[in-house]
């Protein structure tokens, strides 16, 4: 694999654990980080030989949110360009965001330390998340004068509510894991910090030993599916499951079902 400087990217049987790496910052998210997050996660997202991810930071946090020099460049640049050069920026933050959502593998977030801001908006743009006993969440951006732009108002509604969400995003408190789990924005805890990286790996490889093609396409539908109709759903379920029945997957397995069905006879 491709060696980085800000992340850490391995491969462990199958699947990728990609290291945010700036434990001295709490890996706060800076240009350069974001650069190699998406250079990563483009591999990660085209290499089939790797199923699935795990998403985790290095050191006592998981990521403190955006990186506090670009906030410094933000208010020293002109007036005038203030706009396009933030609107430039969001751009990049929302295809990073994408490619975690969007990826066609199940993608889990082991969060070890405080997620913060966009730290928090990346674990919740995972599929599913698996927190340890130090872990914490905070929606901080309001006390930025700010909203969460990495997708926190599009993600953390759909987990714990249009109400909780209002309640942590006006607030931006703090909780802890043992309420994250309660509220639904962790889906375990792991059973203790030093292992948190190893079970979210064989979290991974249990929710990615099925058939890539159902899992990609499945994956595609249900992250529409509060957005679809019903007949929207049941419509591209049909396409996709039209392709299924040309896949390499299928077929083996069929195939081997019937032959075990046939010696019983």
């Amino acid at each position: 694999m491709t060696q980085y400087t800000l992340i850490q990217l391995d491969v462990r049987d199958g699947v990728a654990v990609l290291t945010l790496n700036r434990p001295e910052k709490r890996n706060a998210i800076s240009d350069d980080m974001r650069t190699e997050l998406i250079d990563a996660l483009e591999r990660v997202t085209a290499d089939r030989k790797i199923r699935a991810l795990v998403l985790t930071g290095s050191g006592k946090g998981f990521c403190a949110g955006g990186d506090v020099a670009g906030m410094q460049r933000r208010m020293d640049a002109p007036p005038g360009e203030v706009g396009f050069n933030g609107w430039t920026r969001q751009q990049r933050v929302h295809h990073s965001v994408a490619l975690l959502h969007n990826m066609p593998k199940p993608v889990i977030a082991a969060v070890n330390g405080g997620a913060n801001g966009l730290g928090a908006d990346l674990a919740m743009a995972c599929d599913l998340v698996i927190a340890s006993s130090a872990a914490s969440f905070t929606w901080s951006y309001i006390h930025r004068g700010l909203i969460p732009d990495g997708g926190g108002m599009y993600f953390l509604p759909r987990r714990v509510g249009l109400a909780n969400a209002k309640q942590l995003i006006f607030g931006g408190r703090k909780v802890e894991a043992d309420e994250a789990l309660k509220l639904g924005i962790a889906d375990r805890l792991s059973t203790s910090p030093e292992s948190l990286v190893d079970e979210a790996v064989a979290w991974a490889a249990e929710m990615s030993h099925g058939s890539a093609t159902a899992l990609g396409l499945g994956k595609s539908i249900l992250n529409q599916t509060f957005e679809l109709t019903a007949d929207q759903v049941f419509a591209q379920g049909s396409q996709a499951q039209g392709i299924c029945y040309t896949s390499s997957e299928h077929r083996e397995s069929v195939l081997a079902f019937l032959a075990k069905t046939a010696n019983k006879g």
